[in-house]
């Protein structure tokens, strides 16, 4: 129940604050206009290049708001005084971010289906016509996509002391996992010492950065894995199985359980130290 609690407390100061509403406003122009240029393409169904860029520009994005809107979150609790005055009351730290990443999900996922919604229609009126399958792939992306760095941006938030803190190490990891990690992966693999350890450590790498493994996946389930080579083979027989969604599923609640677990980790230790 102390985790509900918490949960509807972050809704409703979620949609109080204002950054929501701002990322909000951002993020419902941007899926409109990805829609609108998804929908360009007179042949929607299944993976095409303009697919794929859809993708890549929601993976710029998207991260990048969560990061932010889960890190500050988190951050203000402890700057502004908020948590000494929760902590008098019999609840643990897992309890409080539990309830923090369900009320935040919840704020996000609203977000992620208003700004679909809002665009659905608007490439409807506008005379446009995008397949429902590729309208709920890019919705079920999204919203895993986000629920993952939700987890990670809590993460964040129990390791920095401000919001400002929060702002530099959140834009730090959405650089390192969106934007440098190409380039961070063709250099770890052109200094391995054989080439039979590139197919394992690239697939190690892929697991290692949730939005690539995300991405990854999302496209061999629509038939594209092709694009990424053949020291993805593997991939491509697990990810199209009967039992590769399960696979997926298991590394998803992985990662959250994981970032979760740390964060109340260090939540605990810091508060021990200042305690002392």
């Amino acid at each position: 129940m102390r985790i509900l609690t918490v949960a509807q407390r972050e809704i409703k100061l979620g949609f109080r604050s204002s950054w929501t509403y701002s990322f909000l406003v951002l993020l419902a122009i941007f899926t409109i206009a990805i829609l609108l240029l998804q929908s360009s393409v007179a042949t929607t169904e299944g993976y095409t290049d303009m697919t794929g860029t859809v993708l890549n520009m929601t993976l710029y994005l998207l991260p990048l708001i969560t990061l932010l809107l889960g890190g500050f979150s988190v951050a203000v609790e402890k700057e502004d005084g908020q948590w000494q005055l929760l902590s008098t009351y019999p609840i643990s730290a897992y309890a409080f971010l539990w309830g923090k990443w369900i009320g935040l999900a919840i704020v996000i996922l609203i977000m992620i289906f208003f700004s679909f919604g809002v665009a659905g229609m608007i490439t409807y009126i506008a005379g446009q016509s995008i397949s429902f399958l590729t309208f709920l792939f890019f919705l079920l992306f999204s919203s895993v996509l986000a629920l993952i760095y939700l987890s990670i941006a809590l993460l964040i938030g129990s390791m920095v002391k401000n919001r400002w803190q929060a702002l530099v190490v959140g834009i730090t990891v959405w650089f390192l996992t969106i934007i440098i990690w190409p380039l961070l992966m063709i250099s770890t693999l052109s200094q391995l010492p054989s080439y039979k350890l590139v197919q394992p450590t690239l697939q190690i790498l892929t697991i290692l950065n949730p939005a690539e493994f995300v991405r990854v996946f999302s496209i061999m389930r629509m038939g594209a894995g092709s694009v990424f080579g053949a020291d993805y083979n593997q991939w491509i027989v697990w990810s199209t199985s009967s039992y590769g969604l399960l696979i997926f599923i298991g590394v998803f609640l992985s990662w959250i359980l994981l970032s979760i677990f740390i964060s109340g980790f260090i939540w605990n230790r810091r508060g021990e130290y200042e305690t002392n």
